[in-house]
Formats: C-alpha cells, structure tokens, sequence
C-alpha cells in the first residue's frame, strides 16, 4: 500500500494512492482517459520500484510533473497550470452563455467533469426562483421564456427592436440572482459554473469579475440548420418536457437574441465558441481557463 500525506487548514492526513483518482486529474491535461491510466500505472510502478510507501502530496507532484516532461513537456505545462488552479484560494467561476439550443447546459455538464467541478448552476432555475419572488404584475417578462418576453413589454422598445429590448429586460431581472451566486461563491471560496441564456457579457457588474477567477464564455451555432436539428434532438427525448413546435414558431427570434449574444461578447472581448463538435469545444474551454488562471509556482500534487 502506497500512502498520500498532505495537510487541509493545518490538519494532516493520509490516504492511499488512487490510479483513478490520478486519471481523472490527468485527463484534465487533454491526454484521453486510457493514456492517463496508463500514466497512473507508471508513477504507481515507480513508486514501487523505489520503495516509495508513503510520500506528499508535493513529492508526488515532483514525481509526476517530472514523468510527465519526459513524454510531452506541452502537457506538463497544462497539468502544472491545473494543479496550481486547484490550489488557488480563489474559487473558479465559469459563465457559460448562449442562445436557446446551442448546448450551455451539455457542455457546462461536461466541462464540470474534467474540470471535477461539482457545483452547477443553471440560469433557467434562477429564473424560476425569481419568478417566486416577482409577481407577473412587477415584471411580466420574467414569466416569459427568454425569447418571448418581448410580448411581455409594456412600453414601446427605445433602444433595440423589441425582441432584443424583451431579452434584456429578461436577463436583467435574472442577472439579479445570477451576481449574487457569484458573490457568494467568492466569499465562500466555492469554485461553481453557471450556465444559460441569461448569462450576457457586460450584464455582469465590473466589480465582481475584477482580482477574482472569473471567466466568460460565449457558445454559439453559426449554422441555422444544425442550430435548429439541435432542438429536434433535444425534444424527441422522452424525459424532456419541451415543445418542439414552440421552438420552431420562436426560431428566428431564438436567432435573433444569438446575434445580440455574439455582439455583446465582441463588444467586452470574451471568448465565442462555435459549439459544433463536443470535445472541441471542451478542449477550447479548458485551454482558456488553464491559460487564463493557471501557472502559480510550488504545485501541490494530489493523488
């Protein structure tokens, strides 16, 4: 038995070594599941080699960035830049943003696994939660769908067409809760990702994403006939209790507020991601956010 030591809030522990565990951390480095587990039997059979039964978790870390040179140093540098992210006192937030049907939720599910996440949060229960606290009287378009609150305003729009003049006053009633889980997540150091329609560049105060990890991304379907199969496959699921006919009626406004989606994200310079292939855009994803908020020296390796 190999054992782990390392120290949380000045309390040690030790627990055994984990080939999964390991995997799973170096999977983040875009390696594939099956090449880090085949890493993971490397350093384990070092270990034992070398008599190795208990070691730190920085020593592991020494092991493990120093095998990981001698294959590729590329991933060395991604896997040191996650390993100093996971180490940070600062939580990770990630805003993932876009219109109806481009995949936010997917791919905020799937990032959340390689990243080993655990709190997700979609904007579309925000919105269910405001809409307990504000009556249909106060605010009408926030008993809308994102892309039908336009039939929702009470005044003529002033600023935009009246599609896009509804999607703001949408999004600016859910932006509410949408800071306040960022808020709460800096003050309790919690690393969460958010997702959904509702999140928009430049609705989010500046305050809040100055000196914290916070990052945007932007996901988009250029295409209209792939953007619009999206919604068909998304509908013919058993468990999901949409209309696809509701969709189809709403498809050139759901357009619509994709465009003013892309702009905002130009105008405030944030990532946009044609979201067509999966693993491409969760590979764009992660290589931002270790580019971004990685690279801190003294890694600690867990196991």
């Amino acid at each position: 038995m190999i054992w782990v030591t390392g120290d949380v809030d000045g309390k040690k522990y030790k627990e055994p070594f984990s080939k999964g565990i390991m995997s799973r951390s170096l999977n983040v480095a875009d390696i594939g599941i099956e090449r880090a587990h085949e890493i993971s039997i490397e350093i384990e059979s070092y270990l034992v080699k070398n008599n190795i039964s208990e070691i730190s978790n920085s020593d592991l870390a020494d092991v493990v960035l120093n095998h990981l040179e001698s294959i590729d140093s590329k991933i060395a540098v991604k896997y040191k830049n996650w390993r100093s992210l996971r180490i940070s006192k600062k939580p990770l937030i990630i805003l993932i943003g876009g219109a109806s049907g481009v995949g936010t939720s997917s791919m905020a599910f799937e990032l959340a696994n390689r990243l080993r996440l655990k709190n997700l949060i979609s904007t579309d229960m925000i919105r269910e939660v405001m809409r307990k606290i504000v009556s249909k009287e106060l605010s009408p378009v926030i008993h809308k769908s994102s892309f039908e609150a336009y039939e929702a305003i009470r005044t003529p729009s002033i600023r935009v067409d009246s599609v896009i003049e509804g999607f703001i006053s949408h999004v600016d009633v859910v932006n509410v809760g949408i800071e306040a889980i960022i808020e709460r997540s800096v003050k309790e150091g919690i690393s969460t990702i958010i997702e959904g329609v509702h999140v928009v560049p430049g609705f989010i105060r500046k305050d809040l994403l100055e000196n914290n990890n916070i990052i945007i991304f932007t996901l988009t379907v250029d295409d209209d006939e792939t953007h619009m199969q999206r919604f068909y496959s998304r509908c013919r699921q058993p468990w999901v209790k949409r209309s696809l006919e509701r969709y189809m009626d709403n498809f050139d406004t759901i357009r619509k507020t994709q465009m003013f989606l892309v702009e905002q994200a130009k105008i405030h310079n944030t990532r946009i991601i044609n979201n067509v292939d999966i693993n491409e855009t969760i590979d764009i994803m992660v290589n931002d956010i270790l580019e971004e908020f990685g690279g801190v020296d003294n890694v600690e390796q867990e196991s």
